[in-house]
């Protein structure tokens, strides 16, 4: 059934006409109103139960903000153990990182691995336990740089076990993202005259985590490691979103191992508005179409392709790009799927002219 977000707040069964319910992160969220972490499901523990919030929310004077939702529950054993559950829910209102490559790492943590695009034309992405949510431009702020909401969730580990958090799956994170960025810019006065909403099903995945790594990556042409027969039993990718306003690609190394590569592609307006400070006012080498930077720990450009400003980019595995020019093939890859000019110097001839 089609949820719709109004006024900031989700039109979830409110049980009991004369119930009073408790309220969380500005007033965004209510009790029982549907998503687990906010009913007795977001309870593992049957004993020593709480759901609290604090934060402060944004305003005319200040358009930042941010809010953290903790719920907390133990079991006491026959024994005498104690089993404790914890999971945190974080909200940020306010600007992207300053610094461009914290920036870049910043939209990846969101956008890349297993994020997919909200649905509904909204610009942002969600996964099992984060979203991003980039705001309307009349919350942009004086400088012109746009405002996001994001979320975050996390789970304390039980002993040795790490649990993951169980929000409900991707539908419920746009849910509880988009009703506290509508909260949110209400309290910050740049509220819209119509609440965002979210009445559409959220994209899955278009595939699982590949665990047995072979070349080209994320099957995209051209982006061949060549890590050798050793260190790709250790290897795996995940194929992300791929659509005209996002494709993504994460490469990693060992099992829960960090990220070894992330390659993304932004096309959505808004979204890509978040980039405009941080690729310089110059192509990023010899050859390069649109601008861009070729840094040590990160590689992007941004560029005109399929008649909409688009940026292309990658963070990690510096030794690599700089031998067997992944960069290139990425962005080659994938401007020529959107059917455009290559924006790569090393790009295959016959794609067509500059569009």
């Amino acid at each position: 059934m089609a949820v719709v977000l109004a006024a900031g707040l989700g039109t979830w069964a409110f049980q009991g006409p004369l119930a009073t319910k408790d309220r969380y992160c500005w007033g965004s969220w209510e009790q029982d109103s549907g998503p687990l972490i906010l009913g007795d499901a977001g309870f593992s523990g049957d004993d020593a139960r709480s759901r609290t919030s604090k934060g402060a929310p944004p305003s005319p004077g200040k358009p930042s903000g941010s809010c953290t939702l903790t719920v907390q529950s133990s079991d006491v054993r026959s024994d005498g153990d104690e089993s404790v559950q914890g999971t945190t829910v974080t909200v940020t209102y306010g600007r992207a990182p300053k610094d461009a490559g914290a920036r870049l790492t910043w939209l990846n943590d969101y956008l890349g691995d297993g994020a997919m695009p909200l649905p509904d034309g909204l610009p942002g992405a969600v996964g099992g336990s984060r979203g991003l949510l980039v705001l309307p431009k009349r919350c942009d702020t004086r400088d012109g740089r746009p405002t996001a909401v994001t979320l975050d969730a996390r789970s304390e580990p039980d002993g040795t076990l790490t649990r993951f958090p169980d929000l409900g799956g991707s539908r419920t994170v746009a849910e509880l993202l988009v009703a506290v960025a509508n909260k949110g810019m209400e309290k910050a006065g740049c509220a819209p005259s119509k609440a965002l909403r979210v009445t559409s099903p959220v994209l899955t995945l278009p595939e699982k985590r590949e665990t047995f790594y072979s070349d080209p990556a994320c099957r995209i042409r051209g982006l061949d490691l060549d890590l050798g027969k050793e260190a790709e039993r250790e290897t795996s990718y995940q194929v992300g979103a791929v659509t005209d306003d996002l494709q993504s690609c994460s490469v990693q190394v060992g099992r829960g191992g960090a990220d070894f590569l992330d390659a993304l592609m932004v096309a959505h307006p808004r979204i890509d508005a978040l980039l405009k400070d941080v690729t310089g006012d110059k192509a990023p080498a010899r050859g390069w179409r649109g601008r861009g930077v070729l840094a040590a720990d990160h590689q992007v450009v941004r560029a005109r392709c399929a008649g909409r400003p688009t940026t292309f980019m990658m963070l990690g595995a510096p030794e690599h790009k700089a031998k067997g020019g992944l960069f290139a093939a990425f962005t080659d890859a994938v401007s020529q799927r959107l059917g455009c000019a290559p924006v790569a110097p090393a790009a295959s001839a016959g794609t067509g002219g500059q569009r």
